[in-house]
């Protein structure tokens, strides 16, 4: 018997864009379609302060076509047919990307006197939007959040044939990399000072007395507090800190510490942090006010304060830690839960009822990206500097902690401080490398004569880009940490250069090193294999300092 065909039911109150195709095989919408009976789309309760958004300004405008297939789009969004994005995700592509895009598609009508339909949605349309967000006062990062929020939407009636979309060559529809180098343009947020941080937990504990002696569900101002006390000490993210369940404290397998576990969306996953537990000499004395709080009693604290709300509360909020009586003009009384904003104006308001100043004399900035990056620089303090202990502690990789949470301590900028002298001396008195004549790769036996050396008096090798296939080049066992770091920072140009470029001027440096070097070393016993993948692991996560993309943007200067 063959097998049995299985046809798949298909919502049709699922969004549709209604159109044909006319003789020359283009797509055009259906005019009896257009407009769209409601212009507006209303959106779940979210992260955002975004509730609806309306569509009906950029109708009778010139690019009724392009509006109602990006109204469509976002409807199948909302309806969840293009994948589990979030609704705060398709409300920020609304109103931070079609915003931008469909007024300069006005412009544009306007501009050629005549309809925009679905055939200009190409190449040339989006290179003459990049071309008018380059023009306004925006940062690049601003431009490339606007382009990437339109682009998702136009990218998606692409894949569905709403219009030819071009995925590859020189006449693809969007352009391969027009914001390249934009991660070195991003300046992330810095984490607290020492002084900053004492004081503004000195400001919490104050703060959130009422909670732990009260007997009165808290406001959203005190809960604000609570939530920026779990952060300080947990350094978790925003979202799922104010999606945090009334199960989110589970049992550890130590008697002193409890599991706070906690929703990723992202990645679809939990992320749990240990924290310490109350012990029973806190029991005993918790009523004095000496005695130093801990987070698991602050959490248990506000789940009962707040329990006796979790029934009128919206299925949506059902089961949230974070539940207080709104005292807002339309919705007072109503149980509600905290969101950025509530938290944001919160942060604000401890700052000005506490006078914290940073070191500039300015309010000082408190947000939950600040306080994730304060409790990431703390603990690998407390850890003398262990990277795996730290990225464990924040749910990263130790790459991704090192390169955006890590900021160099005050002996760190002035041991830096002391290098660059020093270099700045050896590099005009010629003696780099005098005793042992060493170089940031190994050693060379002729650093003025060499074989890529200058070869004039006084002047010093810096060719260090030829140094594995020099003569006068030789790797020892305590050089294999140098060595290694050049490596991957070589690799690393992949990523910045052109391929052709790279194929030219880097490609063979790589594999001198492992097929030639490593691989002689290895085969004579001058190099043992496990001091060989221990320097190479090092290198990868913390690469000599010379080799650092942070000390040298670009190995330009070394060819």
């Amino acid at each position: 018997m063959g097998k049995r065909k299985v046809f798949i039911r298909t919502d049709i109150s699922v969004p549709q864009v209604e159109h044909d195709i006319n003789a020359e095989g283009n797509v055009i919408i259906l005019p009896e379609a257009i407009p769209s009976g409601n212009t507006v789309i209303s959106f779940e309760r979210n992260s955002s302060s975004r509730r609806t958004f309306d569509f009906a300004r950029w109708y009778g405008s010139g690019i009724d076509a392009i509006t109602y297939a990006c109204q469509r789009q976002i409807e199948r969004f909302v309806a969840g047919q293009e994948g589990t994005l979030s609704v705060a995700t398709v409300a920020g592509y609304c109103n931070s990307g079609l915003v931008q895009f469909l007024d300069f598609c006005m412009l544009r009508a306007t501009a050629l006197e005549r309809e925009l339909t679905l055939n200009d949605l190409n190449r040339s349309l989006v290179e003459s939007y990049l071309s008018h967000l380059s023009g306004q006062e925006l940062t690049t990062t601003a431009q490339k959040n606007y382009y990437a929020h339109a682009k998702a939407v136009l990218h998606a009636l692409g894949r569905r044939g709403i219009f030819s979309l071009v995925v590859s060559g020189s006449d693809a529809t969007f352009p391969r990399n027009p914001f390249p180098n934009i991660n070195r343009k991003v300046k992330g947020e810095s984490a607290l000072s020492k002084r900053e941080r004492q004081e503004f937990a000195a400001a919490l504990r104050q703060a959130i007395k009422p909670i732990l002696t009260n007997d009165t569900p808290p406001t959203g101002e005190l809960l604000s507090y609570a939530l920026l006390v779990v952060a300080l000490h947990t350094g978790r993210n925003a979202t799922p800190l104010l999606e945090m369940g009334r199960n989110c404290l589970r049992p550890h397998p130590k008697d002193d510490a409890v599991f706070l576990v906690l929703w990723k969306r992202r990645g679809y996953n939990t992320n749990k942090v240990a924290i310490r537990a109350e012990s029973k000499t806190e029991r005993v004395v918790e009523a004095m006010p000496s005695v130093r709080f801990n987070v698991e009693r602050l959490i248990r604290r506000v789940m009962v304060l707040t329990e006796p709300l979790d029934t009128e509360a919206p299925d949506d909020l059902k089961g949230r830690v974070w539940l207080y009586r709104s005292r807002a003009s339309n919705t007072v009384g109503q149980v509600t839960s905290l969101t950025k904003g509530t938290l944001n104006n919160g942060a604000a308001r401890i700052v000005a009822d506490y006078g914290l100043k940073d070191s500039d004399g300015n309010p000082t900035r408190i947000n939950i990206a600040r306080l994730r990056k304060t409790f990431a620089n703390r603990i690998f303090e407390i850890t003398d500097g262990d990277l795996a202990t730290t990225a464990a502690a924040l749910g990263n990789t130790p790459r991704v902690t090192d390169q955006n949470y890590l900021a160099p301590s005050e002996n760190s900028r002035r041991n830096w401080r002391f290098m660059g002298e020093l270099l700045v001396e050896e590099l005009l008195t010629a003696t780099i490398g005098a005793t042992y004549k060493e170089n940031p790769l190994g050693r060379c036996a002729d650093p003025a004569y060499g074989e890529f050396a200058p070869k004039r008096e006084g002047a010093t090798c810096m060719n260090f880009m030829n140094c594995v296939r020099c003569k006068h080049y030789a790797v020892t066992a305590e050089d294999l940490y140098k060595l290694f770091s050049f490596y991957f920072r070589v690799l690393s140009e992949r990523s910045r250069i052109g391929k052709r470029r790279w194929a030219r001027e880097f490609s063979h440096i790589h594999r001198l090193i492992d097929d030639y070097i490593i691989a002689e070393g290895l085969r004579r016993g001058t190099f043992k294999h496990a001091a060989v993948e221990a320097a190479k692991k090092r290198a990868r996560i913390r690469p000599h300092p010379f080799w650092s993309v942070d000390l040298i943007g670009s190995l330009e200067v070394f060819s």
